[in-house]
């Protein structure tokens, strides 16, 4: 038994045909021919005047940095008053000269307000304004002075729009210098004129084009280190608010199940409590629970798969001299100053202003090397305030400072904004550098007791 496999061939649709590579690269080059010379012949596209604070005249006094703004157009009219006196200079002076003259100057002044239609208007002047100067100063179809002005128009349209333009009005100029030879023959025409005039604007387009690519890679660059720089920027952010939210859900965590702990053993620790007072503690136990769950699930999700919970307690303000003396043994002597009378503060704050001391001197090292430091410790009615300063790095020194990005005061910032307190940070007056901070402490309520249950 056989099996016979028959293949159908379906005709294509009658109105639809299948277009070839090369059939679609002419397509899409028409398509842009047609976008770039025709659509946007009559475009209205003024040319701005410079950037007030650029390079080339931010350092010039305010009224003439007004006037120095405007100098592209002064330099596109300079550029057709030069085209129309050349071509005055090549016969007598009379009314054909001068229509002659303001021929080849209009297209020039037209690419300051529509480039486009300027390449057009230049190109249909050209065998006008040859014609009026036919004697024996007109090299056909370039004259001198329609020489400039061409140029001139190809030059700013190209610098005005993009590359695929410039080769556009390059192509129709040559396919006109190629096509006036066999109908003009009454007139003076010379092929080195057009050659002339073809390796001249090719030249300068090129130069043109150059410029448009490297300012494009230029953008590129800049737009790509722009987005870099924000997205290193939010991801600290991220890490450090991960951070700051690992340490917040152990902080409260341990507070919580300290308070679940009490209210479970507290009626154990009172003979024959009363139901009310037993009741009380199951219902605190209880909220405590609930609490501490809710917490987890909600805080929780911000640790890695491979975060593990320090063995070790998280440090605190008991924990500085140590700090203090890790930092003397990498090169930066400092000095610790407390004032006000010590006492025991909330986990949180101990935390937040022991890692905000070690940031700050952490800059003080990248930053000022071989400079000394002072951390200002004060206990203050209603909170704690913290100050760390350096002095200026010395100007000899054989470790140089290291660039930073600002994500240090981030994550400080960040730390004080959590707890509700305020942080000044900029440099000082001698030149070193300082970070001020207060985190704010709630008072005990009076007559309240502190002790645990």
């Amino acid at each position: 038994m056989t099996e016979t496999t028959q293949t159908q061939v379906i005709p294509p649709r009658s109105g639809m045909t299948a277009r070839t590579p090369e059939l679609r690269l002419a397509a899409d080059v028409l398509k842009g021919l047609r976008q770039d010379l025709f659509l946007d012949a009559l475009a209205y596209r003024p040319l701005p005047p410079m950037r007030a604070d650029g390079p080339l005249i931010r350092g010039l006094p305010r009224r003439v940095r007004e006037y120095a703004a405007r100098t592209p157009h002064a330099l596109v009219a300079a550029a057709g008053t030069v085209a129309m006196l050349v071509l005055w200079a090549t016969r007598d002076r009379g009314a054909v000269a001068v229509l002659a003259g303001l021929l080849v100057l209009a297209p020039v002044l037209l690419t300051l307000a529509r480039p486009v239609g300027a390449f057009w208007l230049s190109l249909a002047v050209a065998p006008v304004a040859t014609e009026l100067l036919d004697d024996a100063w007109s090299d056909w179809p370039w004259p001198v002075g329609v020489f400039v002005s061409h140029l001139t128009v190809l030059v700013v349209v190209a610098i005005r729009t993009r590359p695929r333009t410039a080769w556009w009005m390059w192509l129709l100029t040559a396919v006109y210098s190629l096509s006036t030879g066999p109908f003009f023959t009454g007139n003076h025409y010379q092929p080195a004129n057009t050659a002339q005039m073809l390796t001249t604007s090719a030249v300068l387009l090129l130069a043109v084009t150059v410029w448009h690519i490297r300012r494009t890679a230029e953008r590129q660059v800049t737009a790509e280190q722009t987005q870099t720089a924000q997205e290193r920027s939010r991801r600290t952010l991220l890490e450090e608010r991960t951070t700051i939210a690992r340490e917040l859900h152990d902080v409260v965590a341990h507070h919580m199940s300290v308070v679940a702990i009490q209210a479970e053993a507290a009626p154990y620790r009172v003979e024959n409590p009363p139901p009310e007072l037993e009741k009380a503690f199951v219902t605190i136990r209880e909220n405590a629970v609930a609490a501490l769950t809710e917490l987890r699930r909600v805080l929780g999700v911000v640790r890695a798969e491979d975060y593990e919970v320090p063995d070790a307690p998280q440090p605190t303000l008991a924990d500085l001299d140590a700090l203090l003396a890790n930092v003397r043994g990498a090169g930066l002597p400092v000095d610790k100053v407390v004032t006000g009378a010590v006492r025991e503060l909330p986990q949180g704050v101990e935390l937040s202003a022991y890692r905000i001391v070690q940031e700050a001197l952490s800059n003080s090292l990248r930053h000022a090397p071989g400079a000394g430091a002072r951390v200002e410790i004060g206990y203050v009615l209603g909170g704690l305030g913290l100050r760390v300063v350096n002095d200026p790095p010395p100007q000899l020194s054989l470790v140089k400072p290291s660039p930073g990005a600002g994500h240090g005061l981030t994550g400080m910032r960040e730390r004080v904004t959590m707890l509700d307190g305020g942080m000044t940070a900029g440099p000082t007056e001698d030149g070193g550098y300082e970070v001020t901070v207060f985190l704010p402490v709630a008072t005990a309520p009076a007559g309240g007791t502190g002790g645990e249950a």
